[in-house]
């Protein structure tokens, strides 16, 4: 899989295999057998090119790594415990990354709720009112 995600492009069997021998001895047959078991997985989707096949990864990398997180954490019996003990064991450039996701989920901050998580119900409110201030007082004074 990590040849296949690496290009993230349909590759052939001879491909991959060709890629493998400039670090090992590696046999075609065993090369088709791996892919042929990810297709049936459903890891990777193929289709025929001539006498051979192309193969094209399903879902990015981050996809899969993020599945096998979330099935990990579905499993536990107390999911806040396993993602404290989670967040114990990454390095602190892990958790900066981990920062990063959490704001790209949230999306872009609106300042103002970011100082007040719960708006007033009433848009005509003040939020940045003293609350020393009365604000019928100054009515009471005009007449009103």
């Amino acid at each position: 899989m990590t040849r296949v995600w690496k290009w993230n492009r349909p590759v052939t069997v001879r491909e991959v295999l060709e890629d493998l021998q400039q670090e090992r001895s590696i046999a075609y047959t065993t090369v088709m057998t791996v892919l042929d078991n990810l297709h049936q997985k459903g890891w990777v989707r193929r289709e025929a090119e001539g006498r051979a096949y192309r193969y094209e990864a399903v879902s990015t990398r981050a996809a899969y790594a993020a599945a096998l997180m979330n099935d990990a954490w579905s499993q536990s019996d107390n999911p806040a415990a396993a993602l404290v003990a989670f967040f114990g064991m990454m390095s602190p450039e892990q958790r900066e990354a981990l920062s990063d996701a959490v704001r790209m989920v949230q999306g872009p901050e609106n300042p103002a709720s970011s100082q007040n998580p719960n708006p007033p119900e009433n848009p005509e409110e003040n939020p940045e009112q003293n609350p020393d201030e009365n604000p019928d007082s100054s009515r009471a004074e005009d007449g009103r």
